[in-house]
């Protein structure tokens, strides 16, 4: 009984997951169109001259999308940190050390805190990193090691074990929650994550009544933009560390998080290479597109990842002012890897790519290598834009592994990885740091 209670909550999200997956779409049962000739071009055209750094019109959209999907920037909001704490000074095997460190955002009774932990590499120089925000507390994402738990209190193992581990990896994939932290030092990078709904729970009411009472100068009135000062808090502790290169730092998020980690690589232009994967809409997907979730569905179904003001617009989404074209372009010329899977709909890949070709002409003005527009197929690790797709559905699995870590070693200049499945004689690759191995069909 025990056992039940303690893991009910999981229990009954997996349970929920089941029962909203009704339709062919959600269930991941479709395949993403590979056609965009045939589809809308994404709306308002671009001029790539509006987006250099500190311009006006680069401030007036950033001020459009806080006025229209995710609330203000919490500007000023204080963020304090305890001191690290060594979990494990031989973590994997004497590989690295992992820590863990308390920090707080806002002020006053209502400020937030919550535990980031971080596996460096044993190094003789200071190296990259990428941040990560994840789903599961930090027992399930570091199971059998000896971090805090949300509640305070020491992990005494993972909580996705059984048929609750077995269920959520199987929909999720293997790396939903674990971190498969061995394949990262092999990249060469230092990992570092943090629980997001420690700082601001992914609840309806409950979310908005936390951001309320943070305490700052100004506070946050969605999640997502809440969850992305979370990564800038995180990036400023962790730039400070001697053991970090904090001209090479990168965020990653799945799905919410993806979209959260978009929203931090505009706001805080410290991030040097960022990767959202399935991020959807309000991320990279298209607000206007007709094709999976959509955002009317999602602002209905989430109310509290967005800014209470996106309901004026929620029905006629013509009426926006803002379209995602343009927060992409907004991260120009930043490295930004966009995952998808063929069968995640939900998601809308097709638009996602399309908003990349969007965007793309502002990565190529500021002199970075944009999107590789030869198509959904095509995955170059070397581009400022760089889209990768394969089978599957909504999920973080072993493949998206080796395109993130492609992806990193291309623009945090990491030496090449030895082999990567992503990297086959079957699907078209133009990385110069990379040599094709043999592998899975293209999807």
């Amino acid at each position: 009984m025990i056992w039940f209670l303690k893991r009910f909550p999981l229990l009954l999200l997996i349970g929920l997951m089941a029962l909203i997956m009704s339709n062919c779409t959600m269930l991941g049962l479709n395949y993403a169109s590979l056609e965009t000739d045939n589809k809308p071009l994404p709306e308002p055209p671009l001029k790539a001259t509006s987006f250099a750094e500190n311009s006006a019109p680069r401030t007036a959209l950033k001020r459009a999308f806080e006025d229209t999907l995710y609330g203000p920037w919490p500007e000023g909001m204080p963020v304090s940190h305890g001191a690290w704490r060594v979990v494990d000074a031989d973590y994997l095997a004497g590989r690295g050390t992992l820590e863990e460190i308390e920090i707080t955002v806002g002020s006053g009774p209502g400020a937030r805190s919550f535990h980031l932990v971080t596996a460096f590499p044993k190094a003789a120089q200071a190296g990259p990193l990428v941040i990560s925000q994840t789903f599961s507390g930090n027992c399930d994402v570091f199971p059998g090691s000896l971090v805090t738990a949300s509640d305070g209190g020491i992990c005494d193992g993972p909580e996705m074990t059984g048929i609750v581990g077995f269920l959520a990896t199987r929909i999720f994939g293997t790396y939903i929650a674990q971190a498969p932290v061995s394949r990262y030092f092999d990249a060469g990078l230092a990992y570092a994550s943090f629980y997001a709904s420690e700082l601001v729970p992914d609840r309806n009411g409950e979310a908005q009544s936390v951001m309320a009472g943070m305490g700052g100068p100004v506070n946050p009135t969605s999640a997502l933009m809440a969850w992305a000062y979370g990564f800038s808090a995180a990036l400023e502790v962790l730039e400070a560390d001697p053991r970090i290169d904090a001209n090479r730092t990168a965020l990653m998020g799945h799905s919410r998080h993806g979209k959260s980690a978009l929203i931090a690589g505009v706001w805080d232009r410290r991030v040097d290479a960022l990767i959202a994967h399935q991020s959807g809409f309000a991320g990279a997907s298209l607000s206007r597109s007709e094709t999976g979730e959509g955002l009317v569905r999602m602002a209905k179904s989430y109310p509290h990842w967005l800014a209470p003001t996106v309901r004026l617009y929620l029905d006629d989404l013509s009426s926006l002012p803002v379209e995602q074209h343009e927060l992409l372009a907004l991260l120009g010329p930043t490295p930004v890897l966009l995952g998808n899977g063929r069968r995640d709909v939900w998601s809308d890949p097709n638009s996602s790519y399309r908003a990349a070709q969007a965007a793309s002409e502002v990565y190529e003005m500021a002199g970075a290598k944009g999107l590789t527009d030869t198509g959904m197929r095509s995955f170059d690790p070397d581009a400022g834009l760089a889209f990768w797709m394969r089978p599957g559905g909504h999920s973080v699995v072993s493949e998206d592994i080796d395109a993130f870590t492609a992806f990193l070693a291309a623009h945090l200049g990491q030496p090449a990885i030895r082999e990567s499945a992503v990297q086959t004689a079957d699907c078209p690759v133009s990385s110069s740091i990379i040599t094709k191995v043999g592998g899975a069909k293209c999807p």
